[in-house]
């Protein structure tokens, strides 16, 4: 059985798709610490980050980057912060988490936003791709 984010890429579970190519994902987090916060991963399933071999070690960091920097284009932000944790769901992802306060970063603050609130601004990230 995948996890929750197998299944996103899967096509299982809907998301707020944002980019993918062969071996990475990036889609909206539906509990956002802010305004675009995104969610990278690659498709291959591992649980923790330094499990994956250095070269998708790389290629996430570069898909993460590439993201990253368009959702720095598209949401009104002081810079884009990172944050590798991955105690809630046992597959590698990166939190990239438009920035304003350091509040933000924590986890304990959460945006609310629209179904279409959602699907614009994902469409907003992925023009700037």
């Amino acid at each position: 059985m995948g996890s929750i984010f197998t299944k996103i890429v899967k096509g299982e579970i809907p998301c707020y798709k944002i980019a993918e190519d062969e071996n990475y994902f990036a889609f909206l987090d539906i509990n956002p610490n802010a305004r675009g916060h995104t969610l990278c991963i690659p498709k291959k399933e591992t649980d923790k980050l330094l499990e994956l071999d250095e070269d998708a070690y790389l290629g996430l960091m570069a898909f993460s980057r590439k993201v990253g920097m368009a959702l720095e284009r598209s949401v009104d932000c002081k810079r884009v912060g990172m944050a590798v944790v991955g105690l809630e769901v046992p597959h590698v992802h990166v939190h990239l988490i438009p920035l304003n306060d350091m509040k933000e970063m924590t986890f304990q603050h959460k945006v609310s936003m629209t179904e279409e609130e959602f699907r614009k601004l994902a469409a907003k990230i992925r023009e700037q791709l």
